[in-house]
């Protein structure tokens, strides 16, 4: 049975965090190791991570020596892992009991290096609020107008990792939106299993919820990361924007 590495991110998710943990210990598929790297460097986050040490074995907590931003700090992870697969899950998302069992056989039955799944939206209090759902296939193409991806339902090969290139980009939003472009760039199948195997949390205080932000991170993914001119930046960042909101 293949390990799976577990990349956890932490900032500021202490109302969520044991749930998402909680999620991933339930799991139908039980060879894991789950890293929690701590990007809020206080003492409360060294309380909270503490007490969350002390619930399996398979847990691991590393700190930051100073906070580095989602991306920065799953490309740390990457170094650090063992699996032969790694898997991401925010800490206010939430798993399903099969999500690791129903991937790994996907994969593996397909011979595939990637996979992602449909999930569904949820509020603060867990009510589901939408759902998305995963194409078979997403080619570059596709990726380009639409970001649908949910980073929490990602599994990829390790092995993936040992082109330098693949990494989150150094944003505070959609940078795991420019690792899936640039391994759809490079011909990576990105294949989708359409079963909602998680519950991705809505949370009006992150990051992913500001507008601006947003709109300022999707104009450097096209202009600094894929290097367009400014006028297709502002193109594709348009279509981007009117297909995220149609869904």
């Amino acid at each position: 049975m293949s390990l799976v590495s577990v990349l956890m991110p932490y900032y500021k998710k202490k109302p969520f965090i044991e749930s998402s943990i909680q999620s991933i210990l339930n799991q139908t598929y039980q060879n894991f190791e789950i890293i929690i790297i701590d990007d809020e460097l206080s003492d409360e986050s060294s309380e909270v991570l503490k007490k969350i040490s002390t619930l399996d074995k398979r847990i691991i907590i590393i700190k930051n020596k100073n906070n580095q931003g989602a991306g920065e700090t799953r490309n740390f992870g990457i170094k650090i892992a063992s699996g032969e697969y790694i898997a991401f899950c925010d800490c206010d998302d939430l798993w399903k009991k099969t999500k690791l069992d129903q991937q790994i056989k996907f994969m593996k039955n397909l011979e595939i290096d990637f996979c992602f799944t449909a999930y569904e939206v949820i509020n603060e209090q867990e009510s589901k609020i939408g759902l998305r759902q995963a194409q078979n296939k997403l080619n570059f193409d596709d990726l380009i107008k639409s970001c649908d991806i949910g980073l929490s339902t990602v599994i990829l090969k390790k092995d993936l990792f040992s082109n330098p290139n693949y990494r989150f980009a150094n944003l505070k939003t959609k940078e795991d939106y420019v690792l899936w472009l640039k391994l759809a760039k490079d011909g990576i199948l990105l294949n989708g299993l359409d079963e909602n195997l998680v519950s991705w949390r809505k949370n009006k205080n992150s990051l992913s919820s500001s507008v601006t932000q947003k709109i300022i991170d999707g104009f450097r993914v096209y202009n600094s990361y894929l290097k367009f001119n400014i006028f297709k930046s502002i193109i594709c960042l348009l279509i981007l924007s009117i297909n995220s909101v149609s869904r």
